[in-house]
């Protein structure tokens, strides 16, 4: 939001950007807009179509703040699979998006667990004060979190893993850590949401140094 006209740097058309302030704005309707915490519910909730997916959502320890700092800091921001690389906006900040399914392959035959933890744990040493976004994948948030009780501290995580296998149970754990989090509770999830956190908060830093 500058001033009041809403700013998506994502819809580059006349007919994106009707689209998508459109949906805004009925989101800010039924969600309210009182807080940078409710900009991304409103986003969220957009992302899966369902308003319900704004009640679901926890903020732990001043993410936004630290999003928006890991950004300034050109922190690497790493995702658990491909589709969520892809729909990070990478114009207009300097943090690199990499993506864990690149990493770690040999860890995952050797151990046999997913290539999305496997990842994870390869990226070790980029972990500290980086942007974790978890669309997917509840074994890649449980490393992390295993990571974190280790020591290392990313700068922000976000966690909206899916289905019915230790999804709502590795959000939960990642909401017992003392670090900056963004996650929703019960078995949804999944790209969209995840994806839609971390835009909005990179929208957030567009407005902010332009």
């Amino acid at each position: 939001m500058n001033g009041n006209t809403y700013i998506d740097p994502g819809a580059d058309t006349a007919e994106g950007y009707k689209i998508s302030s459109t949906s805004r704005a009925l989101a800010r309707q039924v969600i309210g807009d009182n807080s940078p915490e409710d900009r991304i519910k409103q986003r969220c909730a957009i992302s899966v179509g369902d308003f319900i997916m704004a009640d679901l959502m926890e903020f732990i320890n001043e993410p936004v703040s630290a999003g928006l700092k890991a950004l300034q800091n050109k922190a690497p921001i790493i995702t658990d699979i491909r589709m969520v690389q892809m729909g990070i906006r990478k114009k207009e900040h300097d943090s690199e998006v990499i993506c864990a399914l690149d990493y770690g392959a040999e860890i995952s035959k050797k151990e046999g667990i997913t290539r999305s933890s496997a990842g994870f744990i390869a990226l070790k040493e980029k972990i500290e004060g980086s942007i974790i976004v978890i669309g997917n994948a509840p074994s890649a948030l449980i490393a992390v979190c295993e990571m974190i009780d280790e020591g290392i501290k990313p700068g922000l995580v976000i966690g909206s893993a899916v289905g019915f296998v230790n999804a709502k149970e590795s959000k939960e754990l990642l909401r017992t850590k003392n670090i900056p989090s963004i996650s929703n509770r019960g078995t949804r999830g999944g790209t969209p949401p995840a994806v839609a956190a971390l835009n909005e908060i990179i929208t957030m830093y567009i407005e902010k140094n332009s």
